[in-house]
């Protein structure tokens, strides 16, 4: 095993494991050369938690991410059929992307690009930034070989971000954002060249050029920002958030109830996977202060779906269903809470403890992160497996369940107390007061 394949395995959890596993599986039986690439790399080598795992193929992108919902059960959730790209979700909640390795041209700046098929190499000479053009074979005979014809390694060694070629925020304005929101959150400083091609791209107002498709996709980022506080100052101070809407600046951009968003996220366990609707609460939050014809032209400017628009405004009546649950008096037992926020969905939760005024529901979310979860996560498939129980099975489920259940409500016996010692024997023709 090559030391980054070690190093990947140390970075991934086991539900990211197992969908690796899973798509090398497919892309072997295809004979389709698969690389791990994109983000996924750029936050192994940095050192950061992998987000998503990001695949490049050498051939049909499409045809391997339908093999492989078919196979393990993911979901297709987006297919971008310009850049021959699929986005699945897995039923452990991992997201992967597959798409195929490919040249773009672009004839003017926030065009349609042409795209074609490419080699590995020619894919990652043609993307953003060089810390994002790094790939991990995972073919059989090249099997943890690293690929990095931009020297994105070294520069994350020096934390900088450094575009690929001088025309890369020309051809996709988005990457304006993109590259602030890489700054804020790795702490990266802007390379001499690419600051000034930032500079240059400003003066040129490339940003106008930003379709709606792309501010979504970047707004989605932003939803899933640890510090979404400090990217929205960023963007702010930048003039780039009345791409969204003109109204997000001054009092009405909601900096306070971001900055509490981000402590209430803290709480979420590390490496212990809890499913939310990031951009339903997110927008929840920036979009506060903002009249409804406000928010409405934020909808209008980023063709936001009418899933999400309701997602979004319906989020607070939903949440206050549960927030009156959680405050109820049947909850006795540490199981009764684990279960109410467990069936909930994650963004509702996150809203009782952002918005909340009442403490017993507030209490018994941050019980459930900080107790109730560690504990329940504790109880492994091999433990309830090992009772007789089958994989898989609803019994299997049950059991779980139950053994979930004990665990949080048992209270850790007392001790036996060891027995005393038998009294001496009284010596013969001894009596009361007699001396010994």
């Amino acid at each position: 095993m090559s030391d980054y394949m070690f190093m990947l395995e140390s970075h991934l959890s086991a539900e990211q494991s197992r969908a690796v596993a899973e798509i090398q599986t497919v892309a072997a039986e295809a004979s389709t050369n698969l690389f791990l690439a994109g983000g996924a790399m750029r936050d192994m080598l940095g050192g950061f938690p992998i987000r998503d795992l990001d695949f490049v193929v050498e051939g049909d992108a499409t045809r391997i991410a339908k093999a492989v919902a078919h196979k393990s059960g993911a979901k297709i959730v987006a297919v971008d059929e310009t850049r021959r790209v699929a986005e699945l979700l897995f039923p452990s909640g991992v997201s992967a992307e597959i798409g195929m390795a490919r040249r773009e041209k672009y004839s003017k700046p926030g065009s349609k690009p042409q795209v074609t098929p490419a080699t590995i190499y020619e894919d990652l000479r043609g993307r953003d930034f060089t810390i994002n053009a790094i790939a991990l074979s995972l073919n059989r005979a090249s099997r943890g070989l690293l690929l990095d014809p931009t020297n994105g390694l070294g520069d994350l060694e020096r934390r900088e971000l450094r575009t690929v070629n001088n025309y890369a925020l020309y051809d996709e304005p988005i990457r304006l954002l993109r590259l602030l929101r890489f700054r804020v959150r790795f702490g990266f400083t802007l390379e001499e060249r690419t600051a000034a091609n930032y500079a240059n791209a400003r003066e040129a107002q490339v940003e106008k050029y930003i379709q709606p498709k792309s501010l979504l996709a970047e707004l989605r980022h932003m939803a899933n920002e640890v510090n979404s506080a400090e990217l929205l100052k960023v963007l702010d101070e930048e003039k780039l958030l009345a791409l969204y809407s003109p109204a997000l600046a001054g009092a009405k951009l909601n900096l306070a109830g971001l900055q509490k968003l981000q402590k209430v996220r803290s709480l979420i366990p590390f490496n212990i996977p809890f499913a939310a609707d990031n951009l339903a609460l997110f927008l929840a939050v920036l979009t506060e202060k903002l009249t409804p014809k406000e928010r409405a032209q934020l909808v209008s400017n980023t063709g936001l779906s009418a899933a999400e628009v309701a997602a979004w405004q319906r989020l607070e009546t939903r949440a206050r269903k549960l927030e009156k649950a959680l405050g109820s008096a049947k909850l006795q037992k540490p199981s009764h809470v684990y279960d109410a926020v467990t069936a909930a969905p994650g963004e509702e939760v996150l809203w009782v403890l952002q918005k909340s005024t009442q403490r017993l529901p507030q209490d018994r979310i941050k019980n459930f992160f900080q107790k109730y979860l560690v504990t329940a996560n504790e109880v492994t498939d091999k433990e309830v497996a090992a009772l007789g129980f089958e994989p898989g099975t609803p019994k299997f489920v049950k059991a779980r369940k139950e053994l979930i259940a004990q665990r949080l409500n048992g209270r850790p016996k007392k001790p036996v107390p060891p027995p005393e010692p038998a009294p001496a024997p009284v010596a013969a023709g001894a009596g009361r007061g007699a001396r010994r």
